[in-house]
């Protein structure tokens, strides 16, 4: 739990520091300095807001009903997995333009003369990375492991961010959202999941806690159908079933299976239906993901590509043959004759 939020909360406060640095180099190099504090409170009323749906979406749950929070929380955990994954291949395919267009927009926001355009589009970028760090906390908000793990990634993307400004360290930006981008595709495989379980224990989709006739339940027992051989037929627990039960050899509440839950989604308990969202998200968005990948670096190798012969196509414009002795007249440049005048 704290590896998965401090790789959440890192990444999302290093977007946000490498958006305030380029606003704020951008301010200096227009010697406008003068806009920094404006810059400083959109950044800081961006956090506040995050910070207080946060605190909205923990406690202000606290008054409803079982059921309503577990539709709060599964709504919440789906919009954060389409949050997630809009963001990543945004940045899959905009990354490498955001630095020109947020200067434009902090030019035409200084050309207004007051300042206070270009905090307002500090608040904006800030607070988006801001509102996608609370979605994708907001199920692991009451585990002090999990709010500090967030806390030490913000706190490390803030230094390293600093450093970068202050050019005392390189950052291949490009890398580093590459494997951070894959990461949190599959933390969102994961908060699907566990969203899917959420719905489901609220009764608003079908599941093992439907209860007849929907759950498939041994009628013997009652027990609810597990797996692929369990019950009178193949595949009688799918799809309203559970898919494994492994309570009997992993403790829900130990350190193993707290650490799949946060990295891969992974529970003891799963039904179905979870893992069925679970491996068709990661089986459509994950090979996206990696093609979107190689296309943006076989585009970089071909701008490469192209650089050193756009460098030396002015200088052979430039150069003509020169005619040597032992040159062929067709090798030769041509000459205009210029008759020569009679004196007489």
């Amino acid at each position: 739990m704290f590896l998965a939020s401090f790789l959440i909360g890192l990444r999302e406060g290093l977007e946000a520091a490498l958006i305030v640095g380029i606003l704020v180099a951008f301010v200096h190099k227009r010697g406008r300095s003068d806009v920094l504090a404006k810059i400083w409170w959109g950044v800081g009323l961006s956090i506040a807001i995050a910070v207080s749906l946060g605190a909205v979406f923990t406690f202000g749950a606290y008054g409803l009903s079982f059921e309503s929070q577990e539709i709060i929380g599964g709504a919440m955990s789906l919009l954060a997995v389409a949050m997630v994954t809009w963001m990543v291949f945004w940045m899959l395919k905009a990354g490498h333009r955001m630095k020109a267009e947020l200067e434009s927009n902090a030019a035409g926001a200084l050309a207004v003369g007051t300042g206070w355009a270009i905090a307002w589009i500090a608040f904006l970028s800030v607070g988006r990375e801001g509102l996608e760090t609370t979605l994708m906390l907001w199920g692991w908000a009451l585990q002090p492991e999990a709010l500090l793990g967030a806390l030490v990634g913000i706190l490390a993307a803030v230094a390293i961010g600093h450093a970068v400004f202050r050019g005392m360290v390189r950052l291949n930006f490009g890398t580093f959202f590459t494997y951070t981008g894959a990461f949190l595709i599959i933390v969102a495989a994961g908060i699907l999941a566990y969203g899917i379980h959420d719905l489901q224990e609220a009764a608003v989709l079908p599941g093992p806690f439907s209860g007849l006739p929907i759950t498939p339940t041994d009628l013997g027992t009652g027990e609810v159908l597990v797996g692929l051989t369990d019950g009178p037929f193949w595949m009688a627990a799918f799809p309203f079933g559970w898919a494994f039960d492994l309570t009997a050899v992993i403790d829900p509440t130990g350190v193993w299976a707290i650490l799949a839950k946060a990295t891969v989604g992974f529970t003891p308990l799963m039904s179905w239906l979870e893992v069925t969202a679970w491996a068709s998200y990661l089986l459509i968005v994950l090979p996206r993901f990696v093609a979107a990948v190689r296309r943006n670096r076989a585009a970089a190798r071909a701008a490469r590509s192209t650089m050193p012969s756009l460098d030396q196509a002015p200088v052979e414009r430039a150069s003509a043959p020169a005619a040597t002795p032992s040159a062929s007249p067709e090798q030769a440049p041509a000459k205009v004759l210029v008759p020569e005048r009679n004196p007489s």
